[in-house]
């Protein structure tokens, strides 16, 4: 077994309509929702992905396919704890995490914070191992044109002891 292995992931939701999006599971109140299968919560999204990824298991589609109706309407962070299992079974602990979000709006930084808390007691880790960042497009692209949000999420998991 290697002793540290690397994942990436990304993940994308257009807008659509509501009051809120989820982000690193926390309810941020916004002009609009977005559309997905699930919550659409593009942070836990892509971190899920950059964790499967890392051990090797695939993406978040082939554990919880949007073609499944049990996990329409599901709280992203019933996926990202049930991945964190499966790193956990795999032989792996979380060394950190980077996650990016790309949007105008909503601002990030607010809640920040409280995303690391939520995303360690989820995973079992500490705050201190999790960093959640935003950046914007330049209003350029899709995300610069407010049509959507995108996250992106780097792991490092080191052999467990």
């Amino acid at each position: 077994m290697a002793a540290i292995r690397i994942g990436q992931g990304l993940d994308v939701h257009a807008f659509g309509t509501g009051d809120h999006v989820m982000l690193g599971g926390v309810r941020i109140v916004h002009t609009q929702g977005v559309v997905a299968h699930s919550d659409g919560d593009v942070v836990v999204h892509a971190l899920c992905d950059a964790l499967l990824g890392a051990v090797a298991l695939g993406d978040i589609g082939r554990h919880f396919p949007p073609s499944d109706a049990r996990w329409r309407g599901a709280d992203s962070r019933e996926f990202l704890r049930r991945v964190a299992a499966m790193v956990r079974q795999a032989g792996y602990a979380l060394g950190n995490a980077d996650v990016t979000v790309i949007c105008e709006q909503p601002k990030i930084a607010p809640h920040a914070a409280t995303m690391c808390a939520v995303l360690a007691a989820d995973m079992g880790c500490t705050p201190a191992q999790i960093s959640v960042k935003a950046t914007t497009s330049e209003r350029l692209g899709f995300t610069g044109r407010g049509e959507g949000i995108a996250a992106q999420a780097v792991v490092l998991l080191v052999a467990a002891a």
